[in-house]
């Protein structure tokens, strides 16, 4: 199914919103991940001073952060489902503000990084919801590239979130950050309520209430196909965040960049994304979400041996960025192909399958989150390691399924095809 170029609501409060701006919404809905991560990464080795914690301990607020961002998913995911997309975003906005603003006052870094669990699994809403929409407006080749269009809105986070944060420390400190952010949640809150329509009919919706929901989830869970791509994705998706928050660490206190510098490097790879993703768009007619998958795979397990190789060695500062880069652009066409691949065949179960996937990104990233930091904060090797392993079992496990799966017919209904 298609949506129409007027993206027709259900009925429910909201606009029939242009298929551009229905684009921008849900691309600002996904960007609460790397607005509550990026923005404060150039703050991180002041927080960690100015709170007197270890960079392990700080960095335990990104961790917080994500097992909110998972968990939280796996909460609004099958409510989504049952009571519609509307309802469960606007709730998410509203607790997102507030705990943005109680993150500004913390008196200590385990004060923090339990607000901050707070605030991802609010912020979670935004993004399993805009996932799930954009499952209920459209199919096969056309979701995988919308999915890919919409890395042009939320992929304006990570590049202009440590810019702007980098500059915000020239104003004000870490605290002033997550008024900042308080601020966006507001904002993006009152748009919602103003402009965004629900779009999963009453009658599509999952009833039973919670014995309904795990039979779902239980059915997606033994998935062969869905569980295999959610692994891998939450995987990539983790060597990825291993960057997030290492890169901090190896770029300022190893190297010796400048918050301010390492914002614009942090930019620059964040670009990449940006614009693989969108080369991947107008390739998927051509080249299929699976091929592409494979492609990004590839290119993402040779920056991360590359980046090991370079670290071991000793390389320096040009021998570590590219590498950094590559992983940021091969990440731009992974992840909307992984994501219409797997959702592609739960078309009524839309939010559960994305908050699966959430929780396997976000759980991923929680989890490596602290081991980049367990050499202190004067070596890269760690990040290097994480990055490497990550990426390596991660296409060991896409090329496992591969050989299992033949390849989809092209055109067949549902799935994108090769």
């Amino acid at each position: 199914m298609s949506a129409p170029d007027a993206v027709a609501a259900a009925p429910a409060p909201g606009l029939a919103l242009e298929r551009w701006q229905l684009m921008g919404l849900l691309g600002a809905l996904s960007m609460f991940a790397p607005l509550s991560t990026d923005m404060y990464l150039p703050a991180l080795p002041s927080m960690a001073h100015n709170l007197s914690a270890s960079a392990s301990a700080v960095q335990l607020t990104l961790t917080a952060s994500l097992i909110g961002l998972g968990a939280g998913q796996l909460l609004v995911g099958p409510v989504s489902d049952a009571r519609g997309r509307r309802r469960p975003v606007l709730i998410g906005l509203l607790a997102y503000t507030v705990s943005s603003a109680a993150c500004a006052v913390a008196g200590d870094v385990w004060t923090l990084s339990a607000l901050r669990l707070v605030q991802g699994a609010a912020g979670a809403a935004g993004i399993v919801v805009a996932r799930a929409i954009v499952r209920d407006l459209f199919a096969g080749i056309e979701a995988a590239r919308f999915f890919s269009r919409l890395v042009i809105v939320f992929g304006l986070a990570p590049i202009l979130a440590p810019l702007i944060g980098g500059q915000l420390l020239h104003v004000t400190d870490w605290r002033g950050i997550f008024v900042v952010l308080a601020g966006i949640g507001a904002v993006l809150g009152l748009v919602c309520w103003r402009a965004l329509a629900e779009t999963l009919p009453a009658q599509r919706r999952q009833r039973g209430g919670l014995p309904a929901t795990l039979r779902v989830l239980r059915v997606l869970v033994r998935d062969p196909r869905f569980s295999g791509l959610t692994i891998v994705y939450g995987l990539f998706f983790g060597a990825l965040f291993a960057y997030i928050a290492g890169s901090p660490f190896v770029v300022e206190n190893i190297f010796g960049l400048s918050p301010q510098l390492f914002g614009v490097v942090f930019s620059v790879n964040a670009a990449a994304l940006v614009v693989t993703s969108q080369v991947g768009a107008r390739l998927l007619a051509r080249t299929g979400s699976r091929r592409l998958a494979a492609m990004g795979l590839r290119v993402g397990l040779a920056s991360g041996i590359g980046l090991l190789v370079a670290v071991l060695a000793h390389a320096g500062l040009w021998s570590v960025l590219p590498c950094f880069f590559v992983l940021l652009a091969s990440y731009g066409v992974v992840s909307p192909n992984l994501t219409a691949l797997a959702m592609a065949e739960h078309p009524d179960a839309a939010g559960s399958a994305s908050a699966l996937m959430g929780l396997a990104q976000f759980g991923t990233g929680a989890a490596v989150a602290p081991l980049v930091g367990l050499a202190g904060t004067h070596s890269a090797v760690p990040t290097a390691v994480v990055i490497a392993s990550l990426v390596a079992v991660s296409y060991a496990i896409w090329a496992t399924m591969a050989t299992r799966e033949p390849a989809p017919a092209a055109g067949r209904p549902g799935r994108p095809h090769d």
